[in-house]
C-alpha cells in the first residue's frame, strides 16, 4: 500500500512538472510573438516598454494584454490609441487563442495577417491607415476566390478573406482608406452583432446580402463612402437591428418601406443623402425608435400621420427637404419628444397648439417655412426649452408672456415674421439667454431694462426694423457681455445713454434710422473691441467726440443724415483700421482734414455739408468760404452803399479776368482736339495730364477683356494702375458704369481702391491703387507660383472671401461681382488680397431676386451651372466662382486645361480624383506644396470649396459662412452651418 502511494505521489509531481514546463514554454512563445509585433511598429509607444522577453513570465500583466485564467493563453490584445505607426506583424497570427483584437486609433497600415485566427470574435482596426491592399490565403476556399474576382476590381478593396473569421461578432473597419465595393460575402458572417465600414472610400451598390445578418444590432456604412443606388430593401430583414446609420454616403431613390419591419430599431440616420419620394408611412411601425434623422435630402410629401405611434421618439430631424402640408397635431403629442427640427421646408398652417405640453421639449427649429398663426403658449411648459428658432415664416400676434419666464432659453431667433405687441417683461434678462433676434417684425412699446444688476449672458440682440419707441434705458449698460447690438429702423428717441460705454465687449453697434437726439456720448470710446458703429439717420447734434479715435480697430463708422456740426476731428484720420466712413448730410464746417485715412475716404462721404470745403467739394482757398459768406450776408445791411458799389465793381473785374483766362485756356485745350475730365474719389495730388502720361507701351502690365492696364508713377512718387477701357463714342459702356458707380462708393481693406475716373468723348480711364505682386492667377500659374506657400494661400483665400462677403452682405443694395476669378484677386506688397475688376458688377436690391441677363458674362471655367443655362444669377453664382478659386489654390491648376478628357474642368476633375476621400486630397494638392501642407487644413478647405461648387445654388453656403468656415480651417471639424 505504501509503495502504491509513493508511485501516485511521484506521478502527480511529474504531471505538475510537465504542466509547469509547458506553461513556461507557452508564455515564452507568446511573449516572443508580442515582442515581434512591437518591433514591427515604427514608433512604439513608451507604454509598451513592459513588452520585454526578460519579463515573459509576467506576460499577462503587459500593457493591453489579457490572458485566459485557466491556461494563461493570450485571449485579448488592446493597443488602441497608443500613437502607433507602421505595419502589423504577421507573427500575430500565431496567437491562436486570440478572441479580441483592437488596434483602433493609431496610424497602422499594410496587411492584416489574421485569417488563421479562427476564434477571433472582436476585431477593431478603425481610424488607422489601412487601405485594403492585403495578402490573404484563400487556399481551400474557391468560393471566396469567385467573390474576389467579382467584387475586388480596385487596388485597395475591403478584405474578402475576413469572411473566414466565422465567429466574428464585432467588426469595425471604419475610418480607414478601403476602396471599392462591399464584398457580398460579408453577408455570410452570421454571428455579427456590430458592423461599421463608415469613413472609407467605398462605392458601388450596397449588397443586399447584408440583409442576411439576422443577428446584427449595429450597422454603420456612411461618411466619405459614396454609394450608387439606394437603400437595399433587404435591410428590412435585419430583425435585431438597433442602430442603422447610412448618412452622408450619396444614396438615391426612395426610403424602402421595409425598414418599418425593424421593430427593435432605436436610431435611424439617413441624413445628407439624395433620397427622394415621400416618407414611407411604415416608419410609423418603429415603436422603439428614439432618434430619426432624414434631413438634408430631397424628400417630398407630408409627414405621415402614422408617426403618432412613435411614442419613444426624442429627436425628429426633417430639415432641408421639400416637405409640405401642415405639421400634424400628433407630433406635438409625442410624449418624449425633445428636439423637433423642420427648418427649410414648405410647411404651412399653424404650429400645433399643444407643442411643448409634453414637458420635454428642448430644441425647436421651424424656420424658413410658410407657417402662420400665433406662437403656442406651451412651448416652455416643462421649463426645458433651450433653443427656439422660428424665423422667416408668417407668424403674427404677440410673444407669449410665458417666454419671459422660461429660464432655460439660450437662443431665440424669430426674425422675418409679423409678430407684434411688446417684448415680454423679463425676457431679455433670462439667465441663460445668449442670442435674441426679433428683427423685421412689428413689435411696439418700450424696452424694459428694469433691473439694476447685470445678470444676463446676452451676447447678441437684434431688434432692427420694428416699431419700438421711447428712450433707451441707462440699464442697457448691464448687458456687459453684448457683442452685437442692432436697434436700427425703430422709433427710439432721447439721448444715447453714456452707459453704452459699459459694453466692453461690443463688436457691432447699429442705432441707425431712429430719432435719437443730443450729442454722441464720448463714452463709446470705452468700447475697445468695436469694429462697426452706425449712428446714421437720427437727430444727433454737436461735434464728433475726438475720444472715438481711441477705438483702434473700428472699421465702419457712419454718422450721416444727422445735425452734427463743428469741424471734423483730425484724430479720426489716425484710425488706420477705419476703411469706411460717412459724414454726409450734416452741418460740419471748415475743411476736410488732409491727413491719415481722410485721404482714402470716398468723396461722397462728405457731401451734403454746406459749410464743409475740400478740393472735391468747394475749394477751401476760393472766395467762397461758406461760413465767411454767411457772416458777410448777415452784415450786408450795415455796409454803406459806396462800399457795396466798390465791392460789386471788384467782383465784375474778377469775373472779366476769369472769363479771359477761361477763353485762353479753352483755346489751348481745343488745340489738342480732346478735352479730359478727371473725377476724383478721394483727394489727389495729380491731374489728368499725369494719368495720360502713363499710356505708353512700355508701361503695359496686363491685358484683359475689359481693356489694357498700365503702370504709372505720379509726381508724388506713388504708383498707380491705369485701365484703358478704350470705349468709343456710341458704343455700350462694357460694364463701365457699374465699375465706376460701384468702386467709387466702396472702401474696404480687401477690395481694390478706385482713385479716379478720367474720360473724354472717346476714351475712359480708370485709375486704381497699384498692386506690386499682380494677380493671384499670375502668381499661381506663372513662374513665381512656387513661392506661394500654403499659409499664404490660405490667408489670401480668407481675405478674398472677406472682400466678397462685404459686397454681398454689408453693401446696400448688395453687389454681385459676376466675374470672380484668380486674375481678379490682386496682391499687394505683403501678398494681401484685394478683390478687383467690377466691370461686370450689378446691384441687387433687397428683395434678393435673381436678375436675368441678356447674355452670359463671366470667365470660362468659373461660371456657375445655372448662369450658363438660364442666365439667372444671384450672389450664389459668385460663391461658385470663388469655389473654383479655392480649387486653384489647393491644386495649383488652371480652371480649364489638361485634365485628360475633352471638356473636363477643374470642378469635375477634383470630384473624379478625390471622390470625397482623404487619400484623394493628397493626390490633387499642388506638387509645389507636397510635404508642406497640413493635410487636415487642406481637407477642410477642399470641403469648403466643394460646398461652394454644388450644382444646386441653394446648397451653396453664403460668403459670410465661407469666411467663417475658412477661418476655422485650422481647427478642423468645428464649424456647422445654421
Amino acid at each position: 500500500m505504501a509503495a502504491l502511494t509513493l508511485r501516485l505521489l511521484f506521478f502527480f509531481f511529474f504531471l505538475v512538472f510537465l504542466t509547469s514546463a509547458h506553461d513556461s514554454l507557452s508564455a515564452r512563445r507568446q511573449a516572443a510573438v508580442l515582442v515581434s509585433v512591437k518591433q514591427s511598429f515604427q514608433a512604439p509607444d513608451p507604454s509598451l516598454s513592459t513588452w520585454n522577453l526578460s519579463n515573459y513570465m509576467g506576460l499577462c500583466n503587459w500593457t493591453g494584454v489579457t490572458c485566459d485564467a485557466y491556461n494563461k493563453s493570450v485571449v485579448s490584445l488592446d493597443v488602441s490609441n497608443l500613437n502607433l505607426s507602421g505595419p502589423l506583424s504577421p507573427a500575430i497570427s500565431e496567437l491562436q487563442s486570440l478572441v479580441n483584437l483592437s488596434v483602433a486609433g493609431n496610424s497602422l497600415f499594410g496587411d492584416l495577417p489574421l485569417s488563421n485566427i479562427s476564434g477571433l470574435r472582436f476585431l477593431n482596426i478603425s481610424n488607422n491607415l489601412f487601405s485594403g491592399c492585403l495578402d490573404w490565403d484563400f487556399s481551400g476556399l474557391p468560393e471566396l476566390q469567385v467573390l474576389d474576382a467579382y467584387d475586388n476590381n480596385f487596388s485597395c478593396p475591403l478584405p474578402v478573406g475576413v469572411t473566414k473569421l466565422t465567429k466574428l461578432r464585432h467588426l469595425d473597419f471604419g475610418g480607414n482608406y478601403f476602396s471599392g465595393r462591399i464584398p457580398r460575402g460579408y453577408g455570410g458572417l452570421n454571428q455579427l452583432r456590430f458592423l461599421s465600414l463608415a469613413g472609407n472610400d467605398l462605392f458601388g451598390f450596397i449588397p443586399g446580402e447584408l440583409g442576411n445578418l439576422s443577428s446584427l444590432k449595429w450597422l454603420q456604412l456612411g461618411y466619405y463612402n459614396r454609394f450608387d443606388g439606394g437603400i437595399p430593401g433587404d435591410f428590412g430583414r435585419l430583425s435585431n437591428l438597433v442602430h442603422l446609420d447610412l448618412s452622408s454616403c450619396g444614396l438615391e431613390g426612395p426610403i424602402p418601406g421595409t425598414l418599418g419591419n425593424l421593430k427593435n430599431l432605436d436610431t435611424l440616420f439617413l441624413q445628407t443623402n439624395q433620397l427622394n419620394g415621400s416618407i414611407p408611412p411604415q416608419l410609423g411601425n418603429l415603436g422603439s425608435l428614439k432618434s430619426l434623422d432624414i434631413s438634408n435630402n430631397a424628400l417630398t410629401g407630408e409627414i405621415p400621420v402614422e408617426f403618432s405611434a412613435l411614442k419613444q421618439l426624442t429627436i425628429l430631424n426633417l430639415f432641408i427637404n421639400k416637405l409640405h402640408g401642415q405639421i400634424p397635431e400628433s407630433i406635438a403629442e409625442l410624449p418624449k419628444l425633445e428636439a423637433l427640427n423642420l427648418w427649410r421646408n414648405n410647411f404651412t398652417g399653424f404650429i400645433p397648439p399643444k407643442l411643448g405640453q409634453n414637458g420635454e421639449l428642448i430644441k425647436l427649429d421651424l424656420s424658413t417655412n410658410k407657417l402662420t398663426g400665433q406662437i403656442p403658449k406651451s412651448l416652455c411648459y416643462g421649463e426645458k426649452l433651450e433653443i427656439l428658432i422660428l424665423l422667416d415664416n408668417f407668424l403674427f400676434g404677440p410673444l407669449p408672456d410665458d417666454l419671459g419666464k422660461c429660464e432655460t432659453l439660450s437662443r431665440v431667433r424669430m426674425g422675418q415674421n409679423y409678430l407684434s405687441g411688446p417684448i415680454p417683461d423679463g425676457f431679455l434678462y433670462l439667465p441663460k439667454l445668449t442670442l435674441v433676434e426679433l428683427q423685421d417684425n412689428h413689435f411696439t412699446g418700450r424696452i424694459a431694462f428694469e433691473k439694476s444688476t447685470a445678470s444676463s449672458k446676452l451676447e447678441g440682440l437684434n431688434l432692427a426694423n420694428n416699431h419700438l419707441s421711447g428712450d433707451l434705458p441707462t440699464s442697457i449698460g448691464n448687458f456687459s457681455g453684448l457683442k452685437n447690438l442692432v436697434l436700427s429702423g425703430n422709433r427710439f428717441s432721447g439721448q444715447i445713454p453714456s452707459e453704452i460705454g459699459y459694453l466692453k465687449g461690443i463688436l457691432k453697434l447699429d442705432m441707425s434710422r431712429n430719432n435719437f437726439s443730443g450729442t454722441i456720448p464720448s463714452d463709446i470710446s470705452n468700447c475697445p473691441s468695436l469694429t462697426y458703429l452706425d449712428l446714421s439717420q437720427n437727430q444727433l447734434s454737436g461735434p464728433i467726440p475726438i475720444q472715438l479715435a481711441r477705438i483702434r480697430i473700428l472699421n465702419y463708422f457712419n454718422v450721416s443724415w444727422n445735425h452734427l456740426n463743428q469741424s471734423l476731428p483730425e484724430e479720426i484720420g489716425s484710425m488706420k483700421s477705419l476703411t469706411s466712413a460717412d459724414f454726409s448730410h450734416n452741418n460740419f464746417t471748415g475743411s476736410v482734414p488732409e491727413t491719415g485715412q481722410f485721404l482714402f475716404f470716398n468723396s461722397t462721404s462728405f457731401t451734403g455739408n454746406p459749410y464743409l470745403c475740400a478740393s472735391y467739394l468747394i475749394p477751401c482757398n476760393s472766395s467762397s468760404d461758406l461760413q465767411s459768406q454767411v457772416k458777410t450776408q448777415s452784415s450786408k445791411s450795415n455796409v454803406p452803399a459806396r462800399y457795396k458799389l466798390i465791392f460789386a465793381m471788384g467782383l465784375l473785374l474778377c469775373s472779366l479776368v476769369f472769363v479771359v483766362f477761361a477763353v485762353i485756356k479753352t483755346r489751348e485745350v481745343r488745340k489738342n482736339s480732346r478735352s479730359w475730365k478727371l473725377t476724383a474719389f478721394q483727394k489727389l495730388d495729380f491731374g489728368s495730364e499725369d494719368v495720360l502720361g502713363c499710356l505708353k507701351d512700355s508701361n503695359i502690365i496686363g491685358r484683359g477683356g475689359a481693356g489694357v492696364v498700365y503702370k504709372g508713377t505720379m509726381p508724388n512718387g506713388h504708383n498707380v494702375a491705369v485701365k484703358n477701357l478704350g470705349i468709343s463714342k456710341g458704343s455700350n459702356d462694357n460694364g463701365l458704369s457699374a465699375e465706376v458707380q460701384t468702386l467709387g462708393k466702396i472702401r474696404h481693406r480687401y477690395i481694390v481702391r478706385l482713385l479716379a475716373f478720367c474720360s473724354n468723348k472717346e476714351t475712359n480711364l480708370l485709375v486704381y491703387e497699384y498692386m506690386p505682386n499682380g494677380s493671384l492667377g499670375q502668381v499661381l500659374h506663372g513662374k513665381s507660383g512656387g513661392y506661394l506657400n500654403w499659409e499664404t494661400r490660405l490667408k489670401i483665400a480668407i481675405e478674398a472671401a472677406k472682400g466678397l462677403s462685404y459686397l454681398h452682405h454689408d453693401c446696400s443694395p448688395l453687389i454681385i461681382h459676376r466675374d470672380v476669378k484668380s486674375n481678379n484677386i490682386l496682391l499687394d506688397s505683403d501678398y494681401e488680397a484685394h478683390v478687383a475688376d467690377f466691370g461686370l458688377a450689378k446691384f441687387f436690391h433687397n428683395n434678393g431676386a435673381s436678375e436675368c441677363m441678356s447674355a452670359i458674362a463671366g470667365s470660362y471655367g468659373y461660371i456657375a451651372p445655372e448662369y450658363a443655362y438660364t442666365l439667372k444669377v444671384d450672389e450664389k453664382s459668385d460663391v461658385y466662382s470663388f469655389g473654383v478659386v479655392l480649387l486653384e489654390l489647393i491644386t495649383g491648376r488652371k480652371p480649364v486645361g489638361n485634365f485628360g478628357e475633352e471638356g473636363m474642368d477643374i470642378v469635375q476633375w477634383v470630384k473624379v480624383q478625390t471622390k470625397r476621400s482623404k487619400e484623394g486630397v493628397v493626390r490633387i494638392i499642388d506638387e509645389r506644396l507636397k510635404n508642406n501642407v497640413p493635410i487636415e487644413e487642406a481637407m477642410q478647405v477642399l470641403f469648403v470649396a466643394m460646398l461652394c461648387v454644388e450644382e444646386q445654388s441653394v446648397e451653396r453656403p453664403t460668403m459670410r459662412e465661407v469666411v467663417q468656415m475658412l477661418a476655422q480651417s485650422k481647427q478642423p471639424n468645428t464649424f456647422h452651418i445654421q
